[in-house]
């Protein structure tokens, strides 16, 4: 978490590998965005029902779910990037098979196709940016944030401008690009070390015997259940054109986008994981009744969908973060499980909707969807004292010793311990020298802290670095303090999240030790990042019961609170 003083490395200058594969990420997040305003012109250009065009989401989405149980194992044994070049070589694929379709039915095939390989997609692509990144793994995330706000907003404006000139444009479009992005990604993106373990096939099966897990996916399928209803059949109601669809879900895009990165994480830091998600389904509830109630109404149609993007940005990120809090397995694995009870909710739902639509009236799916978003309340709350437990025991982890054996006498300490804050970056060892030398002139104890945090970027989440890699961060500083005399403990933490999830799970270590003091060094992201609101050192500063303090080789300790945070804003702005 400390880094020398200096220039900021830029996000956006990352390796060729970097930006191939997040290229990829745009189009894959423009997915289903570029397909919805065309779904009217699909139903009267190849005189089908809605309910037969609404099978488009659910192949895709239900081959998608499937497919999620085996792609941990796929990847684990061809390697994250064969994986993720097959994965864009069948949507290329399938998606200008669909382009070529003249049948419904045929469409719906092709797409299942392509749901294949967006599982294989999405499984390794946030995995690949970040180990290819450089810097350091917060470039990576923002490039993927990012790419996914641009697909998501981007995503049904190109469709609505493809689908004014033809239905096929779309489809067409997206095989075109992903061509590009596949040959960049074979051309640029380096070989990656498989994992030392394969993944067995059944393992996400097996992980749903977990009860935390188990509750937190059926709230995922009830929740998806809802938002694919709305995606599927919101189109035909607004009674707009492709170029005009489009616009309308651009704007839906946006708030979604900007609600998962910038909005999610800072509600829950305020009110907790669990009842933003009370306050978020109750939301989109409300939002969906008023659809099914104004469903003869265009205008009230078209505001109620925008609305929701703001619902859908918030509950896509946190019901991520809970899943991986509750979770007692692996990561991947835990993503595994999840998503394929998540998908089914969503390949399940337009099928069910256009069965309904058939039978009664286009309101009737509307209500059914606002009733899932509804029941996923109480499904939520029958695993808050296992999302809350979790929360609060964020942070914990593993203690940590040297390699080698001390030499010296250990100083005589009382009192409170100092903590060192360190990340995996080539001048930490200068920072924790600098706050061993600050434990020594104040006679405290030195512990060295390292957080290894799993990133969340709206439905997707990757541990940043192994648990070796962790480990060994740590024992190499404290390998250097003991060959110097220097008694010193280690400490890995666990968080899940943003800077400032990590930030505030230093800040609950810190109380449980009764440490009196926490030192950071300056971030290698630079100042305006590291003072920003929803950092780690102004999360760290905000919610630590003890001082908190920014050390430098050059300089004297400064602490930190509100108004020097303010005041290092101020001067790095200017």
């Amino acid at each position: 978490m400390s880094a020398p003083q200096g220039r900021a490395a830029s996000p956006f200058k990352q390796p060729r590998a970097v930006w191939a594969v997040a290229f990829a990420c745009v189009i894959s997040f423009m997915g289903i965005g570029l397909v919805d305003p065309i779904l009217p012109a699909l139903a009267e250009g190849l005189h089908a029902s809605p309910s037969q065009v609404s099978l488009l989401f659910s192949s895709y989405l239900i081959v998608t779910a499937v497919a999620m149980l085996f792609v941990g194992w796929v990847s684990s044994h061809l390697g994250a990037k064969r994986t993720l070049v097959v994965g864009l070589a069948v949507i290329v694929v399938f998606a200008a098979l669909a382009g070529s379709s003249g049948s419904i039915d045929g469409i719906v095939g092709f797409r299942a196709g392509w749901g294949l390989g967006n599982a294989l997609f999405i499984a390794t692509s946030l995995a690949v940016i970040v180990a290819s990144a450089s810097g350091g793994f917060g470039g990576a995330i923002i490039l993927y944030e990012t790419a996914l706000g641009l697909g998501i907003a981007v995503g049904p404006l190109l469709g609505g401008e493809l689908g004014a000139i033809s239905w096929r444009g779309p489809f067409f479009g997206v095989a075109v690009l992903m061509a590009v992005a596949l040959t960049a990604t074979l051309a640029f993106v380096p070989a990656l070390p498989k994992p030392k373990r394969p993944t067995s096939p059944l393992a996400p099966l097996r992980a749903l015997r977990h009860r935390g897990l188990l509750t937190m996916g059926i709230m995922a399928l009830l929740y998806n259940w809802g938002f694919f209803t709305m995606l599927g059949y919101a189109p035909y109601p607004m009674k707009l054109s492709a170029h005009q669809l489009g616009l309308v879900f651009t704007g839906w895009g946006l708030l979604v986008a900007a609600f998962s990165v910038f909005f999610a994480p800072r509600l829950q830091a305020r009110f907790g994981t669990a009842p933003v998600l009370y306050a978020n389904l109750l939301g989109l509830g409300i939002v969906m009744a008023v659809i099914a109630a104004g469903v003869d109404s265009p205008g009230v149609v078209i505001v109620a969908v925008v609305v929701s993007g703001a619902f859908i940005g918030i509950n896509n990120t946190l019901t991520t973060q809970a899943v991986m809090l509750v979770s007692p397995v692996e990561r991947p694995v835990a993503s595994s499980a999840y998503g394929f009870l998540r998908f089914i909710g969503g390949g399940l739902a337009p099928y069910v909707a256009g069965k309904l639509a058939d039978a009664t009236d286009l309101s009737v799916p509307f209500y059914l969807g606002a009733a899932t978003f509804v029941v996923a309340v109480p499904v939520l709350a029958s695993g808050h004292g296992l999302l809350r437990r979790a929360e609060q025991t964020a942070g914990q982890g593993e203690s940590v010793g040297p390699t080698l054996t001390p030499v010296g006498t250990a100083a005589a300490t009382a009192g409170p311990s100092l903590i060192v804050a360190v990340g995996a970056h080539d001048r930490a060892a200068v920072i924790v020298d600098t706050a061993a030398r600050l434990a020594r002139d104040t006679g405290t104890a030195l512990e060295v802290v390292h957080v290894q945090q799993t990133a969340v970027v709206e439905e997707q989440a990757v541990d940043v670095e192994t648990t070796d890699q962790a480990r060994s961060a740590v024992t190499a500083h404290l390998d250097r303090l003991a060959a110097h005399g220097i008694p010193a403990v280690g400490q890995i933490l666990t968080s899940v999240g943003d800077h400032a999830a990590a930030g505030r799970a230093l800040a609950r270590h810190a109380a449980d030790v009764r440490a009196g003091t926490v030192a950071v060094g300056r971030s290698p992201r630079g100042p305006l990042a590291q003072f920003a609101d929803g950092s780690f050192t102004s999360a760290l500063t905000r919610t630590a019961a003890c001082s908190v303090v920014l050390v430098d080789p050059d300089s004297a300790p400064r602490p930190l609170t509100a108004a020097t945070l303010a005041e290092l804003r101020t001067a790095a702005s200017g």
